[in-house]
């Protein structure tokens, strides 16, 4: 029964994702709504963005000098593995793993309260395609400012990690050192292709339970909590996917 249901869901979310990504009716109208959501789910996330990654930088940094420190290391790992884990998970993976919390269970509230007070009823007896209308630029706003808050993550991460040279945790030169040691540039763009796939995930699969959602009030929230976890799930399974292919 689980699996079944499980098809069923599968089923549902590909035809949404079939009437989402048809040609927008009015492409001035279209834009309006991206940029709006632009704003609200992406513009709005930087702050929490720039404020967790500078302190997992930092904290980052104090781990590895404090638990890895031996005679026999040289003195900049802590720079370089400070910088690998920022580049190649933190600012990608863990970070959108934190963003489907926020955002997700933003949009499935905010489509299944539309739903249950019948305001997509009402657009589509006006003859709009509201999954378009609503979801479509949901995911394209996410797909395209996502990589820009991984990149914001990266640098914020840096400085967090040159923070703790002020309170004598390493030197700056050990760990500008190991910042720049052995720099590859494809784990920059690694991270933001992942980000992209992740992105897509919040949006599609957070969109698909607010808008199906059947009942009253209750049920927004049930499925705001599915949301949130079935995109989780999907971004650590992507994860591992998208790592052996890119690596």
């Amino acid at each position: 029964m689980l699996i079944q249901k499980k098809l069923q869901q599968f089923g549902e979310y590909l035809i949404l994702m079939g009437k989402t990504f048809q040609r927008p009716e009015r492409m001035r109208m279209f834009l309006k709504q991206y940029i709006k959501e632009v704003y609200g789910l992406g513009v709005g996330s930087i702050g929490i963005v720039l404020l967790i990654s500078f302190f997992i930088g930092a904290v980052i940094c104090i781990q590895m000098k404090m638990n890895i420190a031996s005679p026999w290391m040289p003195r900049f790992t802590t720079g370089y593995t400070t910088r690998e884990i920022m580049l190649l998970e933190f600012s990608s993976s863990i970070m959108c793993l934190i963003l489907s919390g926020k955002v997700g269970s933003n949009i499935a509230s905010e489509l299944g309260t539309m739903r249950v007070t019948q305001q997509i009823d009402a657009l589509e007896i006006m003859g709009i395609n509201s999954a378009s209308f609503l979801v479509l630029p949901k995911i394209v706003g996410l797909v395209t400012f996502i990589p820009c808050l991984v990149v914001f993550s990266y640098a914020t991460g840096m400085l967090g990690a040159y923070a703790t040279t002020l309170v004598g945790i390493l030197t700056a030169d050990d760990l500008t050192y190991g910042l720049q040691h052995s720099f590859n540039q494809w784990y920059i763009w690694m991270g933001i292709i992942k980000s992209i796939f992740f992105a897509f995930i919040i949006a599609s699969v957070s969109s698909f339970f607010g808008y199906n959602v059947k009942g009253g009030a209750l049920n927004v929230g049930k499925a705001s909590t599915d949301a949130v976890v079935s995109s989780s799930v999907l971004i650590l399974f992507a994860d591992i996917f998208l790592t052996k292919l890119l690596s």
